[in-house]
C-alpha cells in the first residue's frame, strides 16, 4: 500500500536506478511527482517514461563527480522545481579496494558524490525555507558506515558514508524550526545494480546470493525493501521523526548468528 503524496514533489538524487528509481515510483504512484537526476541519460530518460506513465516526471542527467555539472543542477533545480518538498540523497559508487590498492581519483570519486550531495541539498533547502510549507529528506547512508566487512575492503567508501549519516544529524538540528525533516536509511547488501561496476552483470545475482548468511533474515535486500523504508520517513507518518538513520539491513546490526 503506497503512501500519501498527492501534490507533492520529490527529486531523486540518483533516481535512475536501484533504490532511488524504486522510491520515486512509490512516490509517484502515491500521488506526488518525481524529478530524477542521473548520470545515464538513457537510464534517466527510461525512468522519466516509466514513471510519466502514472503521474508526472522530469530529468536531468549530468556527473555529479563534475562540479560544473553540479553547478549546472543547482542552476537548474532553482529555476524549475523550487517547489520541490521532498528530497533523496541516492546517488552512490561502491568498489570494495583494499586501503593500501586505494588511488586518489578512486578516493576523490566518493568525496565528490558527497560534496555534490551537500550543494544540491542546499539548492532544495532554500526552496523549501523559501517556500514555508517544511519537507523531508531521506539520506540513503550505509551499514558499511557503522562497521566493516573483511570480505568487502571500503574504507573509502565508509568514510564518505560516515559523513553522510553526520550530515543527517547535523541538519535535523539546522533544519528544525523550518520544519523540514531530516533522516537516513543505511541498507546492508541489496540488489541493486551499483554491484554492476566491479561485478560482471551475469554474475551479480550469484555473488550477492553468497552474502544472504550475513544477514539474520537469511536474505540479501530489495531495492522495494529500502524504497518502503524511505518513503515511510518521506511521508506525514513519520511527522516526528528527524535525525534517525534507520537500519534496513535484515538484522546485521543486531549481531551475529
Amino acid at each position: 500500500m503506497s503512501q500519501d503524496f498527492e501534490g507533492r514533489k520529490l527529486i531523486v538524487v540518483g533516481g535512475s536506478s536501484g533504490m532511488g528509481r524504486q522510491t520515486a515510483a512509490d512516490v509517484v504512484a502515491g500521488g506526488g511527482s518525481a524529478v530524477i537526476v542521473g548520470r545515464n541519460r538513457q537510464r534517466v530518460d527510461e525512468t522519466v517514461a516509466l514513471l510519466s506513465t502514472a503521474g508526472k516526471a522530469w530529468g536531468i542527467t549530468a556527473d555529479l563527480t563534475d562540479r560544473d555539472q553540479v553547478a549546472g543542477v543547482q542552476e537548474q533545480l532553482a529555476a524549475e522545481h523550487p517547489d520541490a518538498t521532498l528530497l533523496v540523497n541516492a546517488a552512490g559508487v561502491f568498489v570494495p579496494t583494499p586501503f593500501l590498492d586505494h588511488d586518489g581519483a578512486a578516493y576523490d570519486s566518493y568525496m565528490e558524490l558527497n560534496r555534490a550531495t551537500y550543494f544540491l541539498t542546499q539548492t532544495v533547502v532554500r526552496g523549501m525555507v523559501d517556500a514555508g510549507r517544511g519537507g523531508a529528506i531521506v539520506n540513503i547512508g550505509s551499514m558499511w558506515a557503522h562497521q566493516a566487512i573483511g570480505a568487502t575492503p571500503s574504507s573509502a567508501y565508509s568514510m564518505a558514508k560516515a559523513g553522510l549519516h553526520a550530515f543527517t544529524h547535523n541538519l535535523a538540528i539546522e533544519l528544525g524550526g523550518q520544519q523540514i525533516r531530516v533522516n537516513a536509511v543505511a541498507p546492508a547488501v541489496v540488489a541493486t545494480p551499483i554491484y554492476e561496476a566491479f561485478i560482471p552483470k551475469e554474475k551479480v545475482d550469484e555473488t550477492l546470493q553468497s552474502f544472504s548468511g550475513l544477514h539474520p533474515l537469511g536474505r540479501v535486500g530489495s531495492a522495494q525493501d529500502i524504497a518502503s523504508a524511505i518513503t515511510y520517513l518521506l511521508s506525514d507518518d513519520a511527522g516526528w521523526v528527524t535525525g534517525t538513520v534507520l537500519n534496513v539491513d535484515g538484522g546485521v546490526m543486531a549481531g551475529r548468528n
